[in-house]
């Protein structure tokens, strides 16, 4: 995903973050060598929850393998940085990142807008990333050695959401709103090119600014040309708003969206405005396994918050990340491995199981056995219902 915004003030978050990066560069402690994992998603602005999900799910995953790096001689310490969703603070992140040689992979980003211009820097640095969330196919088709993601791409994700709205939910004639981010664009260009082949028309598209609150506009045009479902790429801020007003306008016909909506804060800005509203999301339902029950349990009793689309995602994020950690310590004679060997037994991973996911790369870095999920909501309240599974 997507978000991008004008430049920030340095959070109190991002300072600690920069400070912990300065600090203890390398070294050890309690005898044993630190090796550190960071995030770099936004913990601050209108797409906090879901980067700090991620943030959290990262955490739980290296508190869960601590003890087994302990054994092996080293210590693993998350040092979080708040990207802000903006991608200049997105890659002067990814610099500091890079200058700390005691950070050994990056769980992030996000946005895919703030992930394409900051692993630049990581591929400079040789420092892996592995995303849970960046759909924009640019991310992997770049060819960059060290990004990889768990998560399915919006050639599949667009596609995905645009049968199930002309072949399950009949719409014939649609409208396009879209917040012109390389997320939202990517997305919602995927939806409209298969839907178009699947017999569809498309009646209008229009452009919204991320930060925009007022939508009657774009609106005016939906209710001016009709259509059988809207169809919105873009981030649950801005997509909340756009719900609720158009329901205040009586637009009552089927809304879609893609994982940018899948959210709490959704319904905690929209309201009953979420009932009709479909969405496909690269998450899959965390609490349908045992395993993801009790991956839900710990993150409440830990951090004293509901998980998240993405929370689980961050965990299995870290865990793959972890596992390519694990085998390239090994691979190294059980001494501090490099960027390099890090980042080639991650790309190297094939038969990985984590909580909700299965994570095979392809040369790419992306997930062979990722899937699009498709949810509604019959009621305010979240997660939503899931009515379909699409695996490629």
């Amino acid at each position: 995903m997507v978000l991008k915004k004008g430049f920030a003030i340095l959070t109190s978050a991002s300072l600690a973050a920069g400070i912990l990066a300065g600090c203890n560069n390398g070294g050890e402690k309690d005898g044993n060598t630190v090796i550190k994992i960071a995030t770099n998603t936004p913990l601050s602005g209108n797409n906090a929850i879901l980067g700090d999900s991620i943030k959290l799910g990262a955490q739980l995953a290296l508190d869960d393998q601590k003890a087994a790096f302990k054994k092996l001689g080293f210590d693993l310490k998350l040092v979080p940085y708040d990207d802000q969703g903006d991608p200049k603070k997105g890659v002067a992140n990814a610099e500091q990142l890079g200058a700390d040689k005691s950070i050994l992979g990056v769980v992030g980003h996000l946005n895919s807008g703030v992930a394409i211009p900051a692993s630049v820097k990581y591929e400079k640095d040789h420092l892996v990333m592995v995303s849970p969330s960046n759909t924009a196919n640019e991310v992997t088709d770049r060819g960059l050695s060290v990004v990889n993601r768990i998560c399915a791409r919006d050639d599949f994700q667009g596609p995905a959401g645009a049968d199930f709205a002309v072949n399950t939910l009949k719409a014939k004639k649609i409208f396009i709103i879209q917040d012109k981010t390389a997320y939202g664009t990517g997305l919602a260009n995927e939806f409209k090119a298969a839907a178009e082949q699947l017999g569809a028309e498309i009646l209008g598209e229009e452009g919204i600014s991320v930060g925009d609150k007022d939508f009657n506009g774009v609106l005016n045009n939906v209710k001016a040309k009709n259509p059988d479902l809207v169809f919105f790429g873009g981030l649950y801020a801005e997509g909340g708003i756009l719900l609720k007003q158009a329901r205040d306008k009586e637009l009552n016909m089927p809304f879609m969206g893609g994982d940018g909506m899948d959210s709490s804060g959704l319904v905690d800005i929209a309201g009953d405005a979420v009932k009709n509203f479909y969405y496909t999301s690269v998450a899959g339902d965390t609490l349908k396994t045992d395993n993801g029950k009790k991956f839900a349990e710990d993150y409440k009793a830990k951090f004293k918050k509901n998980i998240e689309s993405f929370s689980s995602y961050g965990y299995d994020s870290a865990g793959v990340l972890l596992e390519g950690l694990k085998d390239a310590i090994e691979n190294s004679d059980g001494k501090t491995p490099s960027r390099e060997d890090v980042a080639a037994a991650v790309r190297a991973i094939q038969d990985y199981k984590g909580v909700v996911t299965e994570v095979g790369f392809d040369d790419k870095g992306d997930n062979k056995f990722a899937k699009v999920f498709i949810y509604t909501f019959k009621e305010a309240k979240y997660p939503g219902t899931q009515v379909g599974e699409v695996t490629k």
